[in-house]
């Protein structure tokens, strides 16, 4: 029943921005929408101060389709319960805010297809960048499909940038992972070690397969036994297993355990004592990435240290930037009490 009260006002829309101002609505959209379109100067003084007057509120989506992007940036990662992949998150986000841009992540789970389809509905979002972390994987099938549905974001505007290695056409943060071992390798017959075994993952991995490369360069020429190699998950778990399938075998033949990455280290440290073997006494134990748990394990663990906060502020610097370069991270050895002089 009609009380006599007038109507509520619609609120105001595009097209009477557009009619107050004078302009066509698509002018007026571009003005509104901060399209790289050209919009002459007097033209947009008089849409923005139409809907000044009008007050009218242009629509986030319409100024995402708009401009191409949100202001949003995507994560993409292997697994956030990793400290290797939580510290990068801590650099990519750090610098983000910085640029008054909100990050959001995805999983992948060690999955090509899963990495594959998460990119396909990151298109749609429209973020300002996306930034995949986490190991190549060989064979997956997904590489072909993966490049064009990047390629076909950026050619849309948007930035693409890697923390892995350089195997897709993009920009990419790079670790020193051959370089890194290598180095590991040395600084541990340095200390006494001669007799090795190698925790790694599938070779289609590639950050395992490359540090592990890497490991036996650095000990090629000096004389000592090859390493045993045993294949395990790229996990916690795996190294948990790798330890204790090392432990059934017998170790007599092995003084020091390098595992291709920390988590493995500490999950294997752990199956070690579970069996009565005494990491850093009965046998050495190191790894790679230098996560902060690193420290806090006993004995603390030999690792080769990646700066991964600054390799994710280095990832989003690259997305804010121009320009298409590259940047390698370094790594450093760092001894402690898990590999002692023998």
């Amino acid at each position: 029943m009609d009380d006599g009260s007038p109507a509520p006002a619609s609120p105001p829309t595009l097209h009477d921005v557009a009619r107050e101002a004078g302009v066509s609505i698509a002018t007026a959209s571009r003005a509104l929408n901060g399209s790289a379109r050209n919009v002459r100067s007097e033209n947009a003084s008089r849409v923005r101060a139409a809907a000044a007057k009008l007050g009218y509120e242009p629509h986030l989506s319409a100024q995402a389709i708009a401009r191409g992007s949100t202001r949003t940036v995507a994560l993409v990662v292997r697994d956030v319960a990793d400290p290797y992949f939580s510290s990068i998150a801590v650099g990519v986000t750090e610098e983000a805010q910085a640029a008054g841009l909100i990050v959001t992540m995805a999983v992948a789970d060690g999955s090509p297809e899963r990495e594959l389809e998460i990119v396909r509905t990151l298109r749609g979002q429209r973020p300002r960048a996306i930034i995949v972390a986490g190991s190549r994987i060989d064979g997956a099938g997904t590489r072909d499909a993966l490049i064009e549905e990047l390629t076909e974001y950026r050619t849309a505007g948007g930035r693409v940038v890697l923390i892995s290695q350089r195997d897709l056409p993009f920009s990419t943060v790079t670790i020193d992972n051959h370089d890194g071992a290598a180095r590991l390798a040395t600084a541990l017959l340095g200390a006494g070690y001669r007799r090795f075994a190698v925790f790694h993952a599938p070779g289609e991995i590639r950050t395992s397969r490359d540090r592990h490369a890497g490991f036996l360069a650095g000990l090629l020429g000096s004389g000592v036994p090859e390493p045993l190699a045993i294949e395990t998950g790229f996990t916690r778990a795996g190294g948990y297993d790798a330890a204790r399938r090392l432990v059934e075998r017998g170790f007599e033949d092995v003084e020091a355990v390098f595992a291709v990455n920390d988590v493995m280290a500490i999950g294997a440290m752990t199956a070690f004592r579970d069996a009565g073997v005494i990491p850093g006494v009965d046998i050495g134990v190191g790894g790679f990435d230098d996560i902060g748990s690193a420290v806090d394990v006993v004995p603390a663990l030999t690792s080769v240290a990646v700066p991964l906060r600054e390799a994710g502020l280095s990832a989003m610097r690259l997305a804010l930037s121009d320009g298409a370069d590259d940047v390698l991270m370094p790594a450093d050895i760092v001894l402690r009490e898990s590999t002692p002089p023998r």
